[in-house]
């Protein structure tokens, strides 16, 4: 098995980087709705006994169980030498003067199953502060790829050119103030796979807080100067549930507990809406038919329309999002989950700023508990209001609320 997996990396890299538009570019034209649309069935479907995505309390049952005794502690894998062969030298048609390291590889999360996750990890610049956070993020569906949806279209240092050949930088990476992780998960999505195809059908919630964790203790022996850092878990969409589940993964494995809630109030005029991109209602529909794909077009032709978020943390807890253009996640529907938790308001709901202007509103609550709106996003933040976002995640890496003053 070492052997084989020894002598396919130069094959698998030479694949990774020729397969690496393509994947951004379906990713924009085939899976743009799927985030949104495979959560949105999920809730309206009632979360029926059949559906392998279990609720938060079967999660937690089948997932920590009883006794905790019980518990197996994960595989860790010798990792000697694998975060250097892990370097990428250089992107096809990256832009000059990049200031930065970039790594790409798989870590084994079951040796008997075969199953692997695929990272893309990007560093902070080289000339910023050695102790950047380390960001993990997770895009939803289930079944979106955060290669090619949050690192090439939101987040990432680099975005595709309309050329379909060549990046250009995002000025707004998040790699600005942390160094991020961008996981395929579970696996089956983007390049993550396992040899055993039962895999595929029986993944759910539980299996997939577990692969990833088994995947963070693998990762941080490979790149162990980590370990120190402050560590966060960000995600969108259906990482909504993914967040919540592996953080409290990581806590259960020291002593602790959590737990995530969910409210369908706030979309209940869903059959009303008419032919709208539900993601950013106030955009145009694309017309183009060289880019139309579905019923509401390319993403590409709707300028990279925005993002309903959620992030968490081991120190910060923070749901942000913006109801003025979000029809699927809206953020009146997240008001009345949080209005669930019964949390008294320590900051009142005021204006945030960014570059002088208003960029959201925000709402402090007890406990460490806020909800930010970004304004002008859909359900796309960090591609639909990038500088916004930026100024949003610096806030929440250095645990304030973002500027309240121009």
């Amino acid at each position: 098995m070492e052997l084989t997996a020894t002598i396919m990396k130069p094959v698998l890299y030479s694949c990774l980087l020729f397969s690496f538009w393509l994947l951004s570019f379906l990713s924009f034209c085939e899976a743009a709705d799927r985030q949104g649309e495979i959560l949105h069935k999920l809730l309206m479907s009632g979360r029926s006994e059949k559906s392998r995505i279990s609720s938060s309390r079967s999660w937690a049952a089948g997932l920590h169980g009883s006794n905790p005794s019980t518990y197996s502690p994960v595989c860790i894998e010798p990792q000697d030498g694998e975060m250097e062969a892990d370097e990428i030298d250089a992107l096809p048609g990256q832009p000059d003067g990049v200031d930065f390291d970039q790594y790409a590889g798989y870590v084994t999360v079951d040796q008997k199953a075969g199953r692997a996750l695929f990272y893309y990890f990007v560093e902070s610049p080289r000339n910023s502060s050695s102790n950047n956070p380390l960001i993990l993020w997770l895009n939803g569906g289930p079944g979106c790829s955060s290669l090619g949806y949050g690192a090439m279209s939101e987040l990432g240092p680099f975005r595709v050119n309309s050329d379909g050949q060549t990046l250009f930088r995002n000025d707004f990476a998040w790699n600005n103030v942390a160094n991020v992780i961008f996981l395929e998960s579970p696996a089956g999505v983007g390049f993550s796979y396992s040899n055993t195809s039962s895999n595929y059908d029986n993944a759910g919630d539980t299996t997939t807080a577990i692969d990833t964790y088994t995947f963070l203790v693998n990762w941080l022996e490979r790149f162990p100067q980590y370990k120190s850092r402050d560590f966060f878990i960000a995600g969108e969409s259906y990482a909504g549930h993914y967040v919540p589940q592996i953080s409290s993964t990581i806590l259960y494995n020291n002593e602790n507990t959590n737990q995530t809630v969910i409210n369908l109030k706030g979309i209940a005029a869903d059959d009303e809406i008419g032919d709208i991109d539900i993601y950013n209602i106030y955009a145009p529909i694309c017309l183009d038919s060289s880019l139309k794909n579905g019923s509401h077009g390319s993403r590409l032709c709707m300028d990279r329309s925005a993002t309903y978020y959620s992030t968490y943390s081991k120190k910060y807890h923070s749901k942000w999002s913006d109801g003025d253009k979000d029809g699927r996640v809206p953020v009146v529907a997240t008001r009345y989950s949080l209005n669930v938790l019964k949390l008294g308001v320590k900051n009142g709901w005021h204006a945030w700023y960014s570059e002088k202007e208003v960029g959201g509103y925000v709402v402090e609550y007890e406990g460490g508990l806020a909800l930010v709106t970004v304004r002008g996003a859909g359900h796309l933040v960090p591609s639909n209001q990038p500088q916004r976002a930026l100024t949003f995640i610096s806030s929440f890496l250095q645990g304030t609320l973002p500027p309240s003053t121009p």
